[in-house]
């Protein structure tokens, strides 16, 4: 299998050879004596077609996400939640996914997939701009910042690998096979999570990466086949089974379990991806159309 196709399945999120249509729903996320609720849904992509991989802006009231346009091809787009007004951030003959701020605040950082297979990352000037292509030796599916200069990166191929990489040096070194597509740093700390699969079943593990040791850690279970997830800004881990939202406090002394999350009756299916605001009072969810 060609590996283009492999990252079609891997950026739909469901095992089929096209893209699933998908919106993003943003929701009020209310903190109330260790519970999470969620209330006020609204649908802010509005738009046929593949939706998805929303990233908040640090400061600004602004997410990114990577959209399809009539072409099929993927642009970056953005949405200000103060004016709920929407706008392409590129127009390119290429396709672009994964928007990431970067530590600078500089740029939007993405994957840069390209007519000839090749995916590289790259990072567009947030004032305007061509891209600065930052690694283009590996086949890079997704990418999170461990600082202003390295970075944990899902690189396809056979296994799928995670790999830590230095841009002082372009060295990389392989952490761990068989991961998840869902990288983080935890917030409050220097450390990353991923997810570690296991291909006999479906017991996957929350992971963490300590840059400066080297070392990996587990830090709780996944739900049952689960690879999404994100972090609150105290430390604590949203997945969905695709339908509900829970709730993971993998700092707990206690049993770590997974408790429901309260959601408006909104019938959402599908749910992948998610995103929390930086001051924690937003969540962005991607669901199917």
């Amino acid at each position: 299998m060609k590996l283009i196709v492999t990252l079609a399945i891997l950026l739909s999120g469901c095992p089929v050879l096209a893209q699933t249509a998908s919106e993003i729903h943003l929701f009020d996320l209310n903190h109330h004596q260790g519970r999470i609720t969620l209330t006020n849904p609204r649908n802010i992509s509005q738009h046929p077609g593949y939706d998805n991989q929303p990233f908040f802006h640090p400061e600004q009231p602004i997410i990114f996400y990577s959209s399809f346009n009539e072409d099929g091809r993927a642009d970056l787009r953005s949405y200000d939640m103060a004016t709920r007004q929407t706008r392409n951030f590129t127009q390119t003959d290429e396709r672009e996914y994964s928007p990431t701020v970067t530590p600078d605040g500089q740029f939007l950082s993405c994957i840069i997939q390209r007519d000839n297979e090749a995916q590289d990352l790259g990072k567009y000037p947030l004032s305007g701009g061509p891209p600065i292509v930052l690694i283009d030796s590996l086949t890079i599916g997704y990418h999170a910042w461990i600082n202003p200069n390295e970075l944990l990166l899902f690189v396809l191929g056979e296994p799928m690998t995670l790999r830590h990489f230095d841009l002082r040096n372009n060295q990389s070194r392989i952490l761990a096979e068989n991961i998840g597509r869902s990288l983080h740093r935890i917030p409050g700390q220097a450390k990353m999570s991923f997810v570690q699969k296991n291909e006999n079943d479906k017991n996957w593990k929350i992971m963490s990466f300590d840059p400066a040791s080297q070392q990996l850690a587990t830090l709780a279970s996944t739900l049952p086949g689960q690879e999404d997830l994100a972090w609150t800004p105290d430390g604590k881990i949203l997945m969905s089974n695709g339908g509900q939202l829970f709730l993971l406090d993998p700092g707990s002394t206690d049993n770590k379990t997974w408790v429901p999350v309260s959601m408006p009756d909104t019938k959402l299916q599908g749910i992948t991806r998610m995103a929390i605001s930086p001051d924690g009072k937003r969540l962005a969810v991607v669901a199917d159309e």
